[in-house]
């Protein structure tokens, strides 16, 4: 290994990085439109419901049901 090695960066780690430079305020603006569209309390009543209601599937979905 040369003395005067230097580490390996991907394209797209400085791709990233550049960007990150740019915009500082990039991450904090992914983790507002994540919060909004992902992280929400459950309504645990409502998912057991939910799961409840569930019909089972048949295994072959396009057969017709047979009279048995």
């Amino acid at each position: 290994m040369p003395f005067l090695w230097k580490p390996y960066k991907s394209d797209v780690t400085n791709f990233i990085e550049e960007l990150k430079a740019k915009k500082p305020s990039l991450e904090d603006e992914q983790r507002a439109g994540r919060a909004l569209l992902w992280d929400r309390a459950l309504d645990r009543s409502a998912l057991a419901e939910w799961k409840d209601a569930k019909v089972p599937q048949q295994p072959y979905v396009y057969q017709t049901k047979t009279g048995s």
